[in-house]
């Protein structure tokens, strides 16, 4: 499932050239990240209260286009790969009319409290959490 979460760009995300910093876009990431979980009615407060968490391994971004000042900008995640413990997402941030400013590719990892891996409960692995077959 592709989900897509729409925002608009702030004047305190621009830097001294007038455009989104890059550092900001992991930001837009996130969001789209957050939306994606709760339109798959992921449950990311009860895996929390069951003990575990899903920490953000690496990312890779290329940056591709800038985007500025209410620029209107398109989140789009799906789930791109799931094992047992960890997964992938990807992303694409673009704009309205489709000029894509960065993609990325999102690895994360499911932990205890402690910080150890470990297998995803089954009951938090939800449908639109495993990738569609291409």
């Amino acid at each position: 499932m592709k989900h897509i979460a729409e925002l608009t760009v702030r004047s305190y995300e621009c830097d001294s050239y007038n455009h989104v910093n890059n550092s900001v876009y992991l930001n837009y990431l996130e969001f789209g990240r957050m939306e994606f979980l709760h339109a798959i009615n992921f449950d990311y407060k009860g895996i929390v209260a069951a003990g575990y968490y899903l920490y953000v391994t690496h990312i890779d971004i290329y940056y591709k286009s800038s985007a500025f000042l209410d620029d209107v900008l398109e989140v789009t995640t799906e789930s791109a790969k799931l094992g047992k413990v960890s997964g992938e997402f990807k992303q694409v941030i673009a704009k309205k009319d489709g000029t894509v400013c960065a993609e990325a590719t999102v690895s994360w990892a499911c932990v205890t409290t402690e910080g150890r891996p470990s297998k995803i409960p089954e009951n938090f692995v939800v449908p639109g959490l495993i990738p569609e077959k291409k």
